[in-house]
């Protein structure tokens, strides 16, 4: 399982739905929509800037687009963004594994 960001923006539509009831709970509903899908929400937070919210995950990428997918797909939110974290040390052990065998152009 991966560890996975998903950034977003509220629609027109979406923010309505909070103007009409404000104690919604789009944590609960967000856990709801990943643990239907066999992944983990692990914490939901509303931004300030140019998201609205990020939830942070735990699954498979295909289960992250699937999720996206879903809520997009409501009309309620946009401009979904999927970030896998990643080990930095580990993707350089692997490209000093491969810098062996590449050329560059002309070499």
């Amino acid at each position: 399982m991966g560890k996975f960001y998903l950034m977003g923006c509220y629609t027109q539509k979406g923010l309505a739905g909070f103007v009409d009831n404000p104690s919604t709970n789009r944590k609960a509903a967000t856990q709801a929509l990943l643990e239907s899908g066999g992944a983990k929400l692990t914490d939901y937070s509303l931004l300030r800037g140019s998201f609205d919210f990020i939830s942070v995950c735990e699954g498979t990428f295909e289960q992250m687009a699937a999720a996206k997918m879903v809520a997009a797909s409501s009309g309620s939110v946009d401009n979904i963004v999927i970030l896998e974290s990643a080990d930095l040390n580990k993707i350089a052990g692997t490209a000093k594994k491969m810098s062996s065998g590449f050329k560059a152009p002309g070499k």
